[in-house]
């Protein structure tokens, strides 16, 4: 399972290929599709839709001429699942901190009145 992982994430580290799965989540899109979107060549939108396909994320078919990608949405269970178990920590409240922050910053800057 970390092999998988490693994939899942690693293909997800990138903003173009997270666009990519974005695009797909409204429907399957033929390659062409897929790359109009971006400044880059087919070339290089291929080798982020491999890998992608490596990860599971996508599948890819050929319909009749037309190579068409379509979201594999159960390969991002498992990278849910073992960041799910991360969820078993409270949420830092930040503004909380920040205010204790501030406080302890203004008692520090204040000077200390008993020694006069």
């Amino acid at each position: 399972m970390t092999h998988d992982l490693d994939h899942v994430f690693a293909a997800l580290a990138d903003r173009t290929r997270r666009a990519i799965l974005a695009m797909l989540l409204e429907d399957d899109m033929a390659v062409t599709d897929v790359a109009e979107p971006f400044e880059m060549s087919l070339a290089a939108i291929s080798k982020h839709l491999a890998i992608l396909t490596r990860a599971g994320l996508i599948a890819q078919e050929k319909r009749g001429r037309v190579k068409w990608c379509k979201l594999e949405p159960d390969a991002m269970r498992a990278a849910s699942v073992w960041m799910q178990g991360f969820g078993q920590f409270e949420p830092v409240n930040l503004d909380a901190f920040e205010r204790f922050l501030a406080s302890e910053l203004d008692n520090d800057a204040q000077p200390d009145t008993q020694e006069r």
